[in-house]
């Protein structure tokens, strides 16, 4: 980390002197790092710093190395800058706070609450009902936040998996009747009357967990505007397998609208019916980005395939 940085940190916590103590990982593609960075002589014991870096060549962990996934992630740290200057404070859904943002010479540094420290130590790779039910409370909190705002500054359309960003996934697609209907799947996502912000990477690698059950919410480089069922869905398909998706598919939407009501204060039946609807669409999505992007990834599955079909033949 370059000593404009470092003092930047100094200053902004008040500490004396800092330590790199960690690299919690490598940012995707060669683009920087997260480091976690001790202080002495502040309140604060460490913090977790996102340092974006352009790499010197792509590399592309699957081989997607373009210009426009270049410029997709450059955009996404723009997004995530943003998106923590001006709406992070807002979310009624647990986050790290932001303690400072800044760039010099084409990198960015992204100072955050070291989430460790404020008792979400744990990731799960395996997850309970009462942790899934967590995450899906989470995540309505967070739509219920943004319900109806309009996402200025951050993706007009949210997650990375919108259509629009992924011309080179949607050509080498092969299933062809999933092609042709792409466009009407992002269509009926996009054009759906109750949008909200989504968090557009809501895996379960994202979400941070407490020893008393609590959960918060990390990464907003594709925070933009759309169907709050995005998110459910591709969390779901994230932690559960096939069988289980489709055996707790009504628990899950169920109590995902029941926190979003409580979330917005009232019981919106118009919301529900019209998302309700549209999870199967938000679930096809995801499965003509994965199928063009690595048609041999194990979240495709006799499920995503059979919700597909259907949502095509209805549309």
């Amino acid at each position: 980390m370059n000593n404009h940085f470092k003092s930047i940190i100094l200053q902004k916590t008040g500490a004396s002197s800092l330590q790199e103590k960690e690299v919690i990982q490598s940012l995707w593609s060669g683009y920087g790092k997260i480091i976690r960075v001790t202080l002495e002589g502040s309140p604060l014991k460490s913090v977790v710093v996102k340092n974006v870096q352009l790499p010197k060549q792509l590399n592309h962990p699957r081989g997607w190395n373009s210009d426009i996934g270049h410029q997709r992630k450059l955009k996404s740290y723009q997004v995530e800058s943003y998106w923590y200057k001006n709406y992070s404070n807002q979310s009624k859904a647990r986050l790290p706070k932001c303690l400072a943002i800044t760039k010099k010479e084409g990198e960015v540094l992204i100072v955050l609450e070291d989430l460790d420290e404020s008792g979400f130590l744990l990731r799960k790779q395996n997850v309970s009902w009462l942790e899934i039910e967590a995450c899906l409370q989470w995540l309505a909190n967070f739509h219920a936040s943004f319900l109806g705002k309009d996402p200025i500054g951050l993706w007009e359309v949210g997650t990375y998996w919108h259509l629009a960003t992924r011309p080179q996934e949607l050509k080498v697609l092969e299933d062809i009747e999933l092609k042709k209907a792409a466009a009407a799947i992002d269509n009926a996502l996009s054009n759906c009357q109750h949008k909200t912000f989504v968090h557009g990477d809501a895996k379960l690698a994202n979400f941070c967990f407490s020893k008393n059950g609590q959960v918060a919410g990390v990464d907003f480089q594709y925070v933009g505007g759309g169907c709050g069922m995005k998110d459910v869905a591709y969390f779901v398909g994230s932690c559960l397998n096939e069988n289980d998706c489709e055996r707790l598919e009504s628990k899950i939407l169920d109590t995902y609208f029941s926190h979003l009501h409580n979330a917005i204060g009232y019981k919106n039946e118009a919301l529900e019916k019209e998302w309700r609807a549209l999870y199967y669409v938000a679930w096809a999505d995801f499965h003509r980005f994965l199928k063009g992007w690595s048609p041999g990834h194990w979240k495709i599955n006799s499920y995503s395939e059979r919700i597909t079909k259907q949502v095509i033949k209805n549309l």
